[in-house]
């Protein structure tokens, strides 16, 4: 062995001097001689010093096992390198030339065949986080990357999978790999020591620099599996990485090509009809360029029908062509025959907007000008305008701006085929090389016109017909970045209409993409499963032509006839046919007939913007019942509420949750903004607030899945599915339902009356396949005075993710900031004790407290008074004052009372007629006088105290008197 190995050393220096059957014979004996010295370890360069030398060690193939092992012996200068064409060999540490059949690049290694996980690459599967119950963790063990030969292909589940590679570059180098990433539910993510995050699109070629030193490479994918929905895998190819000093081995040629030299740089691709195996110097004459297989014989999935192009008479026919490269046999039993074309039809009419001049061809009309596709091109008539747009019902031919290709990251065949072909009628999806291909349909539009809310809108008519598991995309790109999947429809799909509305004025490509199994196939299974799109129209379009004449605005210049534009919130009068702006809180429909008419009001509790594009809140709201009117203000509640909900867990066991951006109150400037990182991670923070990026949505209520970065391996959260839940605010009111959006009161119990719910409605205009009048929201405000101002929102309980049917959404905002403003009737008076003379009036409000800011509680005042003490001593002097006057008066009154009874008797005494003497001073009976004879006498019977003091209350003098009078002396006074 060491003979050979020095013989080998010597002969390499004198390589051009010995004849090529030696120098192999040699070399080969080598090889053999070396691997069989070097089975169980390889060699390695430890990292240079700082002398920059560097020594070559042995490492064991199996770990711990190191008897035997060679010594450590010093290892070539760190500077050192081979060419293209060479690898280093280890043993002799010599640049050697890569055999006939291999190649080598030199200072850089590349990776185009995957039969097998090349040396040095390793996949990683982290895994999932536990179920929602505490069950075990899902492992991922069966997860990885997987080699399918001329691609690498990541993991169909939710698993999160590395696939890393680490290398050493001598000098600053780079990587460059292409990949195919068709899926917004898997994130995709290279960096090496900073993230690089790859976009949702088509065949894509990456180039990024690397430092020099040791680089460690990954790929990172991880899914979100959502119902029973597979994730679409990553295609990973060609990975070149430029820098490395040298390779220990050669690559070799990968089938269909060859090297025929020693220390080749590249791989030449065989001949036609020649084919080469894995490693080959020279090509074997065959038909094609990889194995020979036996050709089947031809069936009717091996070729297709066109039509042919107009000819100057007018003229098309249906022909049928071989599916290209064709690989089965003609002419043998069983073998179908290339179907005769069909008779020579009259051309289909022009689209709207084209016209026929004679030639057998469509051209545009010209600018001003229109046609509905069957008449010559006409000026529009004055006071009209022509509308600008696409309008394609007839597929003759391809349109100009659209383009059609096939496309398989791991299928070269597909790129020299056309994705769709035009049937008349409609356009379908082409047989493409494989069951997999994608087959793509493109339109470009570089802009719109219309200004306002609605910029255009694109309406596509289709159907599917399939047996295996098929699936259309409809994409867009705006900004020239990422793609984005609007919408996408699995299996057999009846014919129905598509209608997508521009919200933002900016060049965008539209794409369909049908694809008839996800699964890996190299053949023709399903060809006859098939897409057909009838119509695709586009309004608005810049460089659009026209299908029809609109009312316009006229100049204001008198006697012009020249159209101009109206300003943003204007609509077209049609009796001056000038530009006339929108009332007040009214917004303008877009692509509405001009008139009046075109402005609506805005709903109840809302205002429309200065141009009249939109109706939202100002945040103030006033509610009247009876003779009470309140006033609301929900600016304390923040200009965006954020509501996640769960968590929720997929089949696999991954967390996810959903959050909602609510923004309650403002225009334009304050909406929400949900984006989503699966796709755009490269948005900046910035442009990621603002909603500029591509996969942005802004408006009042949006919805993002959020999967959060902990066990997960990811740099960050997860943010994908971002959905617009309402553009439209339709008004704020107490009542239940509006405009056919219904709250039902049972969805949120309420334990106080005292202060009514404000219901804010909203909806969106984007038609879903599930929700086809669009989605809606219900916002309920309610006033809570145990919560703060911003408060907290919550979804139904018997809703948790917020919808019960997917299309109408319900939100709960409890905040003591929803409460109404505060009015003198929500404070009352209380009056303190009266002390050192001084008495305090307090001001408190009146519990519960329900409501918010506005009138503020009066300051305490404090007033003088007099105490108790005053008071009792001035009632006892009442008191006692009264007393000594009611005994005065009684005195007085008793002392009267006697000289009156005095001067009676007397009176009585004198009217007596038996008394013959002279009036006497007194009539009192005299001593001696016959008491018997009680008739003749006078009895007065004297008042008693309580009968006195009774007439004195009365001021009347009462007197009891008996009087016995004889009969015959009566006489009355």
């Amino acid at each position: 062995i060491h003979s050979v190995t020095e013989l080998h050393h010597q002969t390499h220096r004198h390589q051009g001097k010995l004849p090529l059957l030696l120098w192999r014979l040699i070399s080969y004996a080598y090889v053999f001689c070396v691997s069989f010295l070097q089975g169980d370890y390889y060699y390695e360069y430890t990292e240079c010093d700082s002398r920059g030398s560097r020594w070559r060690v042995a490492i064991p193939h199996e770990p711990g096992a190191c008897t035997g092992l060679p010594e450590p012996v010093r290892g070539t200068e760190c500077t050192f390198s081979c060419k293209a064409g060479e690898f280093l060999e280890m043993s002799a540490q010599e640049c050697t030339q890569c055999a006939a059949g291999s190649y080598s690049l030199g200072s850089g290694i590349r990776f185009d065949q995957w039969d097998a996980m090349p040396a040095g690459f390793s996949s990683l599967a982290t895994l999932l986080e536990n179920g929602p119950h505490g069950e075990d963790r899902l492992t991922c063990n069966s997860s990885s990357w997987v080699p399918q030969g001329n691609y690498l292909e990541s993991n169909r589940d939710e698993c999160t999978v590395s696939l890393i590679y680490a290398v050493h570059l001598k000098k600053q180098g780079s990587v460059s790999f292409e990949y195919q990433y068709p899926d917004n539910n898997l994130l995709f993510e290279f960096f090496v020591s900073i993230t690089h995050s790859l976009s949702s699109s088509e065949n894509i070629h990456i180039h990024v620099n690397l430092k020099s030193g040791t680089n460690i490479l990954y790929w990172r994918t991880g899914g979100v599996l959502m119902g029973s929905k597979v994730v679409k895998p990553v295609l990973l190819k060609n990975v070149q990485i430029e820098g490395v000093a040298y390779t220990s081995e050669c690559f070799p040629c990968k089938s269909g090509s060859f090297s025929r030299v020693p220390g080749s740089s590249t791989c030449e691709p065989c001949p036609r009809d020649t084919y080469s195996n894995h490693g080959a110097s020279s090509c074997t004459p065959s038909e094609g360029s990889g194995a020979c297989k036996k050709r089947p014989p031809c069936s009717k999935k091996d070729y297709f029908q066109i039509h042919t192009a107009c000819d100057h008479e007018g003229k098309t026919q249906v022909i049928y062509k071989w599916i290209e490269p064709k690989i089965c046999l003609e002419g043998v039993t069983g073998a179908e025959t290339l179907p005769p074309g069909g008779e020579r039809e009259p051309c289909p009419p022009c689209n709207p907007g084209f016209y026929n001049n004679d030639t057998a061809i469509c051209s545009p009309c010209p600018p001003g000008t229109y046609s509905d596709g069957m008449k010559p091109c006409q000026q529009c008539p004055a006071g009209t305008e022509p509308t600008l747009g696409y309008e394609y019902k007839w597929w003759n031919i391809l349109p100009s701006n659209m383009k059609t290709s096939c496309f398989n990251v791991g299928n070269s065949k597909c790129d020299s085929m056309n994705g769709w072909e035009v049937a008349g009628d409609h356009i379908q999806s082409g047989a493409g090389s494989s069951d997999n291909d994608y087959l793509i349909l493109n339109i470009h539009v570089p802009g719109f016109n219309h200004s306002a809310t609605e910029f255009g809108r694109i309406t596509f008519e289709f159907e599917t017909s399939c047996v295996a598991d098929c699936e259309l995309y409809f994409m867009m790109v705006r900004f020239l970045k990422s793609t984005m999947v609007v919408e996408s429809w699995g299996r057999t799909k009846t014919r129905q209409t598509y209608t997508h509305i521009m919200t933002k004025n900016a060049s965008v490509s539209y794409t369909w993409a049908f694809q008839r199994t996800n699964q890996p196939s190299d053949t023709r299974q399903y060809v006859n499963d098939v897409a057909r799109i009838y119509s695709i129209s586009v309004s608005n379009a810049v460089d659009g032509v026209s299908s029809g004449c609109r009312v316009c605005a006229l100049s204001t210049q008198p006697s012009s006839s020249t159209c101009v534009p109206c300003p943003p919130g204007h609509y077209i009068d049609a009796l001056t046919s000038q530009c006339s702006e929108c009332p007040r809180n009214t917004y303008l429909v877009p692509h509405a007939a001009p008139s009046a008419d075109a402005c609506k009001p805005c709903g109840p509790g809302s205002r429309s913007d200065k141009d009249h594009s939109l109706c939202y809140s100002d945040c103030h709201f006033t509610h009247t019942d009876g003779n009470a009117t309140l006033t609301f203000d929900f600016s304390l509640l923040g200009s965006v509420g954020t509501l996640m909900n769960g968590p929720s867990f997929t089949s696999k066991g991954t967390k996810y949750f959903h959050q909602f951006n609510i923004s309650l109150c403002g225009g334009q400037g304050q909406l929400a903004v949900c984006t989503d990182n699966v796709t755009d991670l490269s948005v900046s923070d910035a442009q990621r607030e603002k909603g500029e990026g591509p996969s942005a949505v802004k408006t009042f209520i949006c919805q993002s899945t959020i999967i959060p970065a902990s066990g997960r391996g990811f740099h960050t959260a997860l943010s994908s599915q971002s959905i617009n839940l309402a553009d439209t605010f339709l008004g704020a009111t107490v009542d239940d339902n509006l405009d056919g959006i219904r709250v039902t009161p049972e969805m949120y119990p309420k334990t106080s009356k005292k202060v009514p719910d404000i219901n804010f409605f909203y909806r969106s205009l984007e038609v879903t396949s599930s929700c086809q009048s669009g989605r809606s929201a219900v916002v309920t405000l309610r006033c809570n005075p145990e919560k703060s101002t911003k408060g907290d929102l919550s979804v139904p309980s018997q809703c948790p993710a917020g919808t019960c049917n997917g299309c109408t959404f319900n939100f709960l905002w409890e905040s003591s900031g929803a409460c109404p403003t505060c009015t003198e009737r929500d404070y009352h008076q209380i009056e303190g004790v009266c002390k050192g003379g001084h008495q305090d009036l307090l001001y408190v409000w009146t519990e519960p407290k329900l409501c918010m800011g506005g009138v503020a509680l009066p300051e305490k005042k404090t007033l003088p008074c007099e105490g108790m003490e005053f008071w009792v001593r001035l009632g006892a002097g009442v008191g006692a004052f009264t007393a000594v006057l009611l005994v005065s008066l009684t005195c007085y009154f008793w002392k009267k009372n006697k000289r009156l009874e005095y001067k009676y008797s007397r009176l009585v005494m004198s009217a007596n007629k038996e008394c013959e003497m002279p009036v006497a001073d007194s009539c009192a009976v005299m001593e001696g006088e016959n008491e018997g004879d009680m008739e003749d006498e006078v009895v007065y019977t004297k008042p008693s105290l309580l009968g006195k003091l009774k007439a004195i209350a009365s001021k009347v003098g009462v007197h009891s008197i008996n009087v016995l009078l004889k009969e015959e002396n009566l006489t009355v006074l």
